[in-house]
């Protein structure tokens, strides 16, 4: 499955123009006029997008959406429906399995570890993907920061690794990805605590949300909400490691650290799925 880097543009200004105009509800056509689209064409790039109308998306970027997430999505992650890494669904399709570097290893910080990665289009703008041999180790999104930064924040994390491009090493890997099918490996490179965090957060079904307070409980450390944010942020595998779906206890979106217009129109596609399964 191929994805127009333009259409995640269009979205993209467009979650811009509904949050700068959201007490005046815009309509269809003001939003369309904003990105510079007629309505018509708006409207198909949107449901080529989202898989639902432009309505009905657009309810799904505000704030009210994540709050009622909150109410009637909310995962308990001690009694997650979800146990091991697959379900039913179209977005459960695809099967992760992953492991972990050791302590030891994390610590020399990525000394005789090659890591191989690329630039790939998707559903949310241009991603970097990152992998070792093992697996895929880091998963990043471009749009909001531009390549050049989103690189240099990923390759900081494993300052003593060897870095090589090769996207066509990774590629059958980010196929499964964008396909959401098949089975795709990931190899965890994390302090101990950071990676607890993680696992707890893969068990979160796509199309339901968490809170960082409820993550803490899970691995046995209330008290640590504010180290578990960190962590969360520092997630180098975002999307398939979906820390997009923790939010704060109030209901807010939080923040997000490839752009939190990223994670509100994750959160969206998402949610336009969820729906769209329960109603086949």
């Amino acid at each position: 499955m191929k994805h127009d880097p333009y259409h995640y543009g269009v979205i993209e200004r467009a979650i811009a123009h509904i949050e700068n105009t959201a007490n005046a509800q815009p309509r269809l056509d003001d939003v369309a006029a904003a990105v510079g689209l007629s309505p018509a064409h708006f409207q198909r790039v949107f449901s080529q997008w989202a898989g639902v109308s432009p309505k009905k998306y657009l309810q799904y970027l505000t704030l009210n959406h994540a709050k009622s997430m909150l109410n009637d999505r909310f995962t308990v992650l001690d009694t997650a429906l979800q146990s091991g890494l697959s379900g039913s669904g179209r977005l459960h399709d695809l099967f992760l399995s992953w492991e972990a570097m050791s302590p030891g290893e994390y610590s020399r910080k990525g000394a005789g570890l090659t890591i191989y990665y690329g630039w790939f289009e998707t559903q949310f703008g241009p991603a970097l993907v990152m992998g070792t041999t093992r697996g895929i180790c880091g998963l990043a999104f471009g749009a909001e920061f531009g390549e050049q930064a989103t690189f240099a924040d990923m390759t900081s994390r494993w300052p003593n690794a060897d870095f090589m491009e090769n996207a066509e090493r990774l590629r059958p890997w980010v196929d499964n990805i964008l396909a959401m099918q098949g089975q795709t490996n990931l190899h965890l490179i994390g302090a101990p605590f950071q990676i607890k965090v993680w696992e707890a957060l893969l068990t979160v079904p796509s199309g339901q949300v968490t809170t960082y307070g409820e993550i803490a409980n899970h691995i046995g450390n209330p008290k640590a909400v504010r180290a578990v944010g960190t962590a969360v942020g520092r997630n180098p595998i975002s999307w398939l490691i979906p820390c997009h779906r923790a939010l704060r206890k109030s209901g807010g979106l939080g923040g997000y650290h490839w752009g939190l217009p990223v994670k509100r129109a994750m959160l969206a596609w998402e949610s336009a799925r969820f729906e769209s399964d329960k109603n086949l």
